[in-house]
């Protein structure tokens, strides 16, 4: 009887021990319910998933050799991967994926830019490499053609061969 007693108590410890473990590294029990039923609808609807996920940059180009040439030879971009249906250059860690299509409907806005820590230098180096940069109207810009925002925020454009507009950026 005294045995079975010990037993019962030992294993009542084992499992208050477990408890108080679970409670002090992973939050009151009862939160963590909630926690998990947040997160499976989260997963439900997607944004868990996307969220703890890379993004990648997709472009389209009509001619992969001309794209080769503009985003390695005059961005500086890294290629990783080539198959004739698409090329991958590393951009600081992130993907850009240049697809192979038949047409390029461009748009009239940036599709693609660049955060930039000095952009009268990148906008310089850019130009050094065959980079032409663009002049819209509305937008008051300067000799190096970068317009700055309400917000002092600097912008300069440019277009791929496709006339895909890309940018560079440099937040105030």
């Amino acid at each position: 009887m005294i045995y079975a007693v010990m037993k019962l108590l030992s294993a009542l410890l084992v499992l208050c021990a477990a408890l108080f473990v679970s409670w002090r590294f992973c939050g009151d029990p009862a939160d963590g319910m909630l926690l998990n039923v947040a997160s499976a609808q989260q997963q439900k609807r997607g944004t868990s998933v996307l969220q703890s996920s890379k993004v990648m940059s997709l472009v389209a180009a009509t001619d992969l050799k001309r794209a080769t040439a503009f985003y390695q030879g005059k961005l500086g971009l890294k290629l990783t991967h080539e198959d004739g249906h698409v090329l991958v250059f590393d951009t600081n860690g992130a993907m850009l994926r240049v697809s192979r299509v038949d047409s390029v409907t461009a748009a009239p806005y940036s599709i693609l830019g660049w955060q930039v820590d000095d952009i009268r230098k990148a906008v310089g180096e850019l130009k050094r490499n065959g980079v032409a940069f663009d002049r819209f109207p509305g937008f008051e810009q300067d000799e190096l053609a970068v317009w700055t925002a309400p917000d002092k925020t600097r912008v300069a454009w440019f277009k791929d061969p496709d006339g895909n507009v890309l940018s560079v950026v440099q937040f105030p």
